[in-house]
């Protein structure tokens, strides 16, 4: 069933995701709003926000959940050859806003984004807060590419990833990966599947597992990480 929270604070907990539609998979609630403590909510309770411009606020918890286990991070030998070229550097919260923004530009003609003025402005003030991050990759000074996403305990919840030049999108997320694999995170969320992080080693699991995983990790001692490690392809 759908829930409505409209109306309601941002302290309101979210219902159970085990009440969410199964057509469409994983959507649970509609309304509310973008505020800090109520995407902090959602995120505790594996639920994110995930809807287009003119549409509703929706919040989802789809099962199965795509996840990436650091230990499975698969790359591959072409990725491999441009990380040892050294073409790519990698930082962690340079320029949070530039990942953001580069996330959401259209990725094709017509192509809308997902990714409106609203949601721009949320995650600018959970980082602002410290909670979200982003990961850029820099080719010759220009931002070539990068991710961005919510941190919390051990865990990382993934949001969207952009490449203005081929696998600069990748190097971030192998450099994001083998950094936090190092530091003990045992996941990272990427919400639902699509082939780009299947070939990186996400995987499909339940939804029931993903929460348990949730529950035992959101609240570990862990400090999102200034650098990433060097990373040996």
């Amino acid at each position: 069933m759908i829930f409505d929270l409209h109306g309601t604070p941002p302290e309101t907990p979210f219902p159970d995701p085990a009440l969410a539609e199964t057509d469409p998979d994983g959507l649970l609630a509609v309304g509310g709003d973008l505020a800090p403590q109520r995407l902090v909510n959602a995120y505790r309770q594996g639920v994110f926000p995930w809807y287009s411009a003119g549409q509703p606020l929706l919040w989802w918890s789809p099962d199965p959940r795509m996840v990436l286990f650091p230990e499975k991070l698969h790359i591959s030998r072409s990725l491999r050859k441009t990380l040892r070229r050294g073409a790519f550097e990698v930082t962690f919260d340079q320029d949070f806003g530039g990942v953001v923004r580069g996330c959401a530009a259209p990725r094709g003609e017509g192509e809308g984004t997902w990714i409106t003025p609203e949601m721009i402005q949320a995650y600018e003030r959970l980082h602002r807060l410290g909670l979200a991050h982003s990961v850029e990759c820099w080719h010759q000074g220009e931002l070539a590419g990068g991710l961005y996403g919510v941190a919390l305990g051990s865990l990382f919840f993934g949001e969207s990833m952009f490449s203005r030049r081929r696998d600069a999108s990748k190097a971030a997320f192998v450099h994001l990966v083998r950094t936090l694999q190092a530091l003990g995170s045992p996941l990272i969320d990427c919400q639902v599947y699509n082939d780009h992080l299947a070939s990186l080693g996400a995987e499909l699991i339940p939804r029931r597992r993903f929460l348990d995983l949730l529950t035992a990790h959101v609240d570990d001692d862990f400090t999102f990480p200034t650098q990433p490690c060097s990373v040996s392809p």
